[in-house]
Parts: C-alpha cells; structure tokens; sequence
C-alpha cells in the first residue's frame, strides 16, 4: 500500500513546480510515495514540463480553472496513500520531511494532521505556520494591526499564535494549506475540502472541522520547507485581500453563531473597503508622483536660468517682476506637462521619443501664445527656448536617476524585442511567423493560442484565446497577431474590447501576409 500520496495543484507556476517536484521526488527514497499534480489550465507549459520531465507522476489536466478546493479534492479521490499531502507547488521540501513526517503521524494516533515550519524565500519564518481559530475578536485585532504591533501577545497575537515558540512542537488549531499532512482515514470522517472556498479559508474550514471529529492538529518544527508565498497570486491587489476576506466570511457562516457572524461580516467588510480605499489612494499617488516630480525639476531649473539670463541680458538680477515665478513659469510648466501627458510620455513603458515630442509641442504652443499676447505680457522669448532646453535634458536625466534608482515604473525605457503570440491553426502560425522572420524586425515569438483546445500541441502551445488574459500577464505579451483565416472577425474585436487594459498591441494577418 502507498505510504503517501503528494497533491500539489498547479496554476502557472512552472518553474515553481519543476523545484518542488524535485524535492518532492528527493524526499521519497525511504516511503513508497506516490505524486499527484492537478493543473488549473496553466498556460506556462507547466503540463508539457511534467509529462517530460516527471513521466512517473499522475498529471489531471484541468481545461478551466476550478479552483483550489475543487483541484484538491480532485486529487485526494484518486490517491491510494495512507498519509495524504496537500502541497504548494511553490514550496520546496527537506529530503527527510517526509519520513519524518510519515513517522510523526505513525507513533501519534490522536494526530489528524499536521503542518511544519515554513521559511520564506528570503529565510523568514512565516507566522502563518502556526494560526490559531479566527474568532470574531482574533480577527478583530488582525484586521485593526494589532497582531502585527503585539505578535506575541496571548490576546493580541493569537491569529498566529505568536506567544507560542516556533522551535517546539505544540498542537494548534489551524493547519497552513501549503502544507497539511493528513491522515486519510481523517479524511473519510470530515469529509474533503469544502468547494465553496475557490481560493483561501478552506485550510482552516478543514483544520477547524479535523479538531470538531475529535482528533489534534499538529504543529512540527523538526523539519521546515521554503514557501515563496502565493507565486501563483498577487497577494498585495484588492482583488486578493476581496478573496481572502470573503473566504472568511464563508468560514463564519458556516461555524459561528448568527450574532457572531453579523459582527465578523462587518469587520470583513469595512476591511475591503477600507483597503479598497487605501488602494485607490495610492494608485493615484503613484499616477501624479512624476508630473509632480517633473514639475519641480523644470521649477528648480528656471530659479538657476532666470538669475543667469538677468545677469547676462540686463547686468542686474530680479529684473522680473516676482509674477514671472509665480505665475509665468506654473503656466509654462502646467503646458510642458500636458502635452508630454498627451504624447504618451506617462504611459509605460517610458520612451525618451514621447517625451521629446510633448516638451516640442508644448514649447510651440507657449511661443504661439507669447507671440499674440500684447507686449506688457512678455517677458522673454530666450527664457522659454532656454527652458526648454533645460526641460529636454532634466526630464531625460530624471527617468535615467530613476532607472538607477531602481524606480523601474517611471525610468526610461529602452527598446527591446516585442514578445509575440500568434492566434490560430498551427499551420497558419508557422506561415505568419515564418513572414515576420522575412521582414527583418526584432521580435520573440512567444508561442502561439488557438480558438479552441489543441489536443495534439505542439512545445510552442500555451492556451486558448479565452486565457489570452493570463497568457499576458505570465509571458509579458506585448503584441497579439490574430490569424484571419481561423479567427473570425467578430472574435478578433471580442478580443481586443476584452483585452484593451492590458496595453497590449494587437495586428491582423490576413490570409496572404501580415498587415
């Protein structure tokens, strides 16, 4: 009889999960173990990776992405194991933790599962290794910061247990879901993984409803994995933080009173709103720090030209009236950036060509303007042409600091290969991608999608154009090229209106060439 059975579900984290399958297979020379990895529609080649690379494991492909629950369970019906793991892909085992674990569970029969020491990337103990049951006020004090201001006060911090030390074993409420070794049978008396949680909240439905069947929940420092935390979800986006926290609202439905659960419910969602706020927030702090920044950079620049020019034109300073400063030049500014504004020069990525273009147009709109103003309204024509000057090399420079500075989002630029997909039959891809190749320009084929599923992929396959989306976003799209041979026009604008915010170009190749 298998020992263990390992079910990792996979979500576009290749390279995450050819690590951990690794591991995974380096861990099991003593047990006889068997690996079940349940793919969520990836379309990073992640399947392609394991069929190769991994023939021994069991690989379900799933055509949409069902959710972690659902993948989970998934694998648990078809596992023969004594023990079943569910395991992050985007984790990495020790070569003993599971014989340790195996022999944990085996000598302590009040153990329905246990979870271990986690360690982020970077080498971090991760709290969440340990977590106590989320009552209305632990999770009060969670969602006002309090657990993180007192992490190991037995009321404040009890989310993670903080006042509980990480190198000893103790039994605990709430099991991680990166990692949670459970005993089957247990399984067989709780029943699976709850499939109303799509994504979070369903490690602790399980671990909550393993200690109501009567068994102890175990937390083991004796062995510890690395866990690079959510790879396969941005755990900073509002989108994540309305997951997570509605997962806790499912969670207190189901297993707190109706009193408590309206006041949970409340906390949860003056949470998402306040994040949802504080998100806003900053998404336009961002969006105005570079005008801001270029602003005060054209500003400084004038309080050194000015002083030179009075100097060298008039042999006196402060020739200019104080309204030259204070009005004049705000306004030349407020022109300057408008126009690099409407050139594109805050858009990313930030190409040094847009920013010229607008500082040009606005320096023509200001000389056209001075030039109908009548004469008591001008002051200097030099003072313009040497603001632009100056505003042509500081504005550069700037995003040049920033790219130093590691302020990638505003830094300049530079021009790099496109990366390419290709929407259609694989016959058509090959012939449209062998006509890009004739034309000489620099791109990277990325691969190519087709309208439906392609049972007979070739390496280069990553999807179907439904998942253009997450192809995007997992291979840095930065064109699409639609084959209007296999794609119907209808489709290809379906496409394009779905796809608009993603920046991303979009051409079509007509049956004889590429436009």
């Amino acid at each position: 009889m298998t020992d263990i059975s390992v079910i990792i579900v996979n979500y576009n984290v290749r390279h995450f999960l050819e690590q951990c399958l690794n591991s995974v297979l380096k861990a099991s020379h003593s047990l006889i173990t068997e690996i079940i990895v349940v793919d969520n529609a990836s379309v990073d080649d992640s399947c392609h990776m394991v069929k190769v690379k991994f023939p021994m494991v069991r690989l379900i492909e799933n055509n949409l992405n069902v959710g972690f629950s659902r993948a989970n369970n998934q694998g648990i019906k078809i596992a023969t194991g004594r023990y079943i793991l569910l395991l992050n892909p985007d984790t990495v085992i020790e070569e003993d933790t599971l014989e340790k674990c195996f022999r944990f569970m085996e000598s302590h029969p009040n153990a329905g599962a246990m979870g271990v020491k986690m360690i982020d990337g970077k080498g971090n103990f991760l709290p969440e290794s340990k977590r106590g049951f989320p009552t209305p006020m632990v999770s009060f004090w969670k969602i006002i910061g309090l657990t993180s201001l007192f992490p190991r006060s037995r009321i404040f911090g009890r989310y993670y247990l903080g006042h509980l030390p990480s190198d000893q074993i103790h039994t605990i409420d709430i099991l991680p879901g990166a990692f949670m070794f459970i005993r089957k049978k247990v399984l067989e008396k709780t029943g699976l993984l709850d499939e109303e949680f799509f994504m979070y909240g369903e490690d602790i439905d399980l671990s909550w409803r393993i200690k109501q069947a009567g068994y102890e929940n175990y937390y083991f420092p004796e062995t510890t994995i690395i866990h690079y935390k959510g790879e396969s979800t941005k755990k900073g986006s509002l989108n994540y933080v309305y997951t997570f926290y509605n997962a806790m609202i499912i969670f207190a439905r189901k297993h707190f009173s109706s009193g408590s659960f309206r006041f949970f419910s409340l906390l949860i969602h003056m949470a998402i709103w306040l994040r949802a706020g504080f998100s806003a927030l900053q998404r336009i702090l961002f969006r105005i720090s570079l005008p801001v920044a270029d602003a005060a950079v054209i500003y400084l620049g004038y309080l050194l030209i000015r002083p030179f020019w009075e100097e060298y034109k008039f042999g006196q300073r402060n020739y200019y009236p104080p309204e030259y400063m204070q009005v004049v030049v705000p306004a030349y500014i407020l022109v300057w950036l408008v126009a690099v504004f409407y050139s594109g020069g805050y858009e990313p990525p930030v190409r040094l060509w847009r920013i010229v273009r607008g500082i040009l147009a606005g320096s023509l709109f200001i000389l056209v303007v001075y030039a109908l103003l009548p004469a008591s309204l001008r002051f200097s024509r030099a003072l313009i042409l040497l603001g632009t000057l100056w505003t042509l090399v500081a504005l550069p420079l700037e995003r040049v600091f920033m790219r130093f500075a590691g302020w990638k989002d505003n830094a300049l630029s530079f021009p790099k290969k496109k990366r390419i997909v290709i929407a259609g039959s694989y016959k058509e891809v090959q012939r449209v991608a062998s006509l890009l190749n004739e034309t000489g320009l620099p791109f990277e084929l990325a691969g190519y999608v087709a309208e439906h599923r392609d049972e007979h992929s070739e390496t280069d396959y990553l999807g179907t154009t439904d998942q253009l989306p997450e192809i995007i976003r997992v291979h840095a799209i930065d064109e699409i090229i639609f084959c209007a041979r296999d794609i119907p026009s209808a489709q290809v604008i379906e496409n394009m209106l779905r796809l608009s915010e993603t920046r991303t170009e979009f051409k079509i190749a007509p049956d004889e060439g590429v436009s």
